[in-house]
């Protein structure tokens, strides 16, 4: 008590305040050395990471988060330190924190990592059609932490980074012109020059189909019951990738229908080479009871 008392001594309380006065001078214009830093670098670090060709949410990202951050946990560290502040204990207990959280949001980080990947490798931008996870649209907004795009059926999907990253992507928009491929397919006994001819016309007449490169039909199978054909076509745009394949493949089967080129269903053929003799004998051990339509051997 008596200690406490003699901190309230004026004389006390004014010494202490001349000694601490310094160090908060100190450790202010530290903070205030770090905030400067921090306005003057930041316009420039965005103009040399847009140069670099980063995408926007990754700038903001490394700017207005990590670099931020990280330039006044420094800042602050320093101010402690001249306050007279053990530094190092505080340091110890934020590590454990710090350990705990990241144990705790280990799937929200791992996302985060994973769009990190994403707007560095440039797999896909927003605008590109894509195919994920069984799913294809075009994307509409790539996050930290999600992608997230609108299906043909005007759907709205979100799915996470790290699960994008750990499938097989493909991006239909990547090189422009994408190739469309209608399988279709024709009987045994007809004629594939004719039914290339056939289907050649109708593919160029069909709406979004590019002249050049030209369509193209190919065998792709020759099948249990048809021979499987493949209607090649190229559109320019991703976008009209399902509406050219739905029309092409309409058109096609007018024109095959139109020629009197048969589109088989699935059948089976059998064919008996040699019936032994011992079979013909057992037959005709058979008595057929033609009354009550039941057989019995004799």
């Amino acid at each position: 008590m008596s200690e406490f008392l003699e901190r309230l001594d004026p004389a006390v309380l004014t010494e202490m305040v001349v000694g601490f006065l310094p160090k908060l001078v100190a450790a202010l214009l530290v903070l205030v050395a770090f905030w400067a830093l921090l306005r003057v670098t930041r316009p420039t670090l965005r103009r040399l990471l847009r140069r670099a060709d980063f995408a926007d949410a990754l700038i903001g990202l490394l700017v207005d988060n990590v670099y931020r951050f990280g330039l006044w946990a420094v800042a602050l560290v320093m101010a402690l330190g001249q306050l007279g502040v053990n530094v190092a204990a505080a340091l110890a207990g934020l590590g454990v924190a710090g350990l705990a959280v990241g144990f705790a949001a280990q799937d929200s980080l791992r996302n985060t990592i994973a769009g990190f990947l994403i707007f560095w490798d440039k797999p896909f931008v927003v605008g590109d059609y894509i195919t994920t996870q069984d799913r294809y649209g075009r994307v509409s907004h790539i996050t930290m932490r999600t992608t997230r795009f609108r299906t043909p059926d005007n759907t709205y999907v979100v799915i996470p980074n790290a699960q994008i990253i750990e499938d097989v992507l493909v991006n239909h928009s990547l090189h422009g012109e994408t190739r469309v491929q209608v399988p279709l397919a024709i009987a045994y006994g007809a004629d594939i020059r004719e039914a290339r001819d056939v289907l050649l016309a109708a593919a160029a007449e069909t709406e979004g189909v590019l002249e050049d490169p030209a369509p193209s039909v190919v065998v792709k199978e020759l099948g249990d019951s048809s021979v499987n054909l493949a209607v090649r076509v190229w559109t320019g745009l991703a976008a009209d990738e399902r509406a050219v394949f739905f029309r092409c493949l309409e058109n096609c089967k007018i024109a095959l229908d139109e020629a009197g080129i048969q589109i088989p269903f699935p059948h089976l053929q059998l064919f008996l080479d040699e019936i032994k003799d011992p079979v013909w004998e057992r037959l005709g051990e058979l008595d057929i009871v033609r009354g009550g339509g039941e057989a019995k051997a004799s």
